[in-house]
């Protein structure tokens, strides 16, 4: 994926004033330095990605600890699962989309044995240029069935370094999806401090519908949320769930809107919906993710717009439901 080029010269780098926004890949190097300048237990390894999972810092700092087992997924998991057995913190830095063919290893040597592997989870969600092979649409809902895991959704650049912290400090399997390339530009810490495991965030207060946003959509439901004066929750882990603050979201609004990057079927709406209905609550529910069809290549920005996952697109989906929703009231009014 060399990104665009003219084919008469190569690729062309166009000058700028404006600074480059460090990517989420970036994020996730630096912070696999610092963490194991901190702790000399963490080990790395990579299926023959360490530029494209931003290990070539790592690989250059730490040689002895750093681990390419080339293009085999299943036995990069093994390995990570049989030196946790041993006493180290292993890190798997493998984008979402080939996680998929080490999942019986996922289940069988990590997740059986219940042991700390943190797996950064690269091209979670749409990957733009890198197209529909690429595109990581089925990690929420393949690794929320597993017990001994969980499952984390940064959502900019700020939040994905401190829950990688929060990862790598749980004694269980944890996953951490990210998207490709830049976020909106958080300022960006230091420190390797995490964040509380399992909790949500509320970012704005409003009033009748409320919009559960997992991952980087947050800021497109935060723009969607100023015309309907809805409340917006940053839910920062799909599993575990914040079932406290779900319930008490659902009992101060008349419906709820979730808003993942992954397919619907199985993804963080559906266990919004689980525990509802396992509480008895009976709520209008608008489930928004990625849609039942693959996405073409395009730039991300295209991509999200063509699964209806950016502002406009958000508003057309939920504008008319929350609309239909009222009708019943207003008609009930006037009689």
């Amino acid at each position: 994926g060399p990104g665009k080029f003219d084919p008469a010269v190569g690729i062309v780098n166009v000058a700028s004033n404006v600074p480059a926004k460090p990517t989420f890949t970036q994020i996730f190097g630096q912070w696999l330095c610092d963490m194991a300048a901190h702790d000399e237990r963490l080990v790395a390894i990579t299926p023959a990605m360490r530029e494209g999972s931003g290990m070539v810092k790592f690989s250059q700092q730490f040689p002895e600890r750093y681990h390419d087992v080339g293009i085999a997924e299943q036995h990069a998991v093994t390995f990570a699962a049989g030196i946790a057995c041993e006493g180290l913190k292993p890190v798997v830095a493998i984008y979402s989309t080939f996680l998929q063919r080490a999942y019986d290893q996922l289940i069988h040597d990590v997740a059986l044995q219940n042991l700390p592997v943190v797996f950064a989870l690269d091209r979670a969600g749409l990957v733009g240029a890198d197209g529909p092979t690429h595109a990581g649409m089925y990690d929420i809902a393949f690794t929320r069935c597993i017990p001994n895991m969980s499952i984390a959704c940064p959502a900019d650049e700020a939040e994905c370094r401190q829950l990688l912290s929060t990862a790598y400090a749980q004694d269980h399997a944890v996953t951490v999806r990210y998207p490709r390339g830049a976020g909106v530009g958080a300022k960006i810490g230091t420190d390797l401090e995490p964040l509380p495991f399992g909790k949500a965030q509320v970012r704005r207060e409003g009033h009748g519908t409320a919009l559960l946003a997992f991952g980087p959509l947050l800021y497109e439901a935060l723009k969607v949320a100023e015309t309907l004066d809805a409340t917006v929750v940053n839910m920062r882990f799909i599993k575990p769930l914040d079932r406290e603050l779900v319930l008490q979201v659902a009992a101060s609004h008349r419906a709820i809107v979730t808003v993942e990057e992954n397919a619907i079927p199985g993804g963080a709406g559906a266990a919004v919906a689980e525990t509802l209905a396992e509480a008895g609550v009976m709520l209008p529910l608008h489930l928004i993710g990625i849609p039942d069809r693959y996405i073409e290549h395009g730039t991300r920005e295209e991509c999200l717009a063509a699964a209806g996952l950016d502002a406009a697109g958000l508003t057309a989906q939920i504008e008319p439901w929350w609309r239909g929703l009222q009708e019943p009231v207003r008609r009930s009014a006037g009689a």
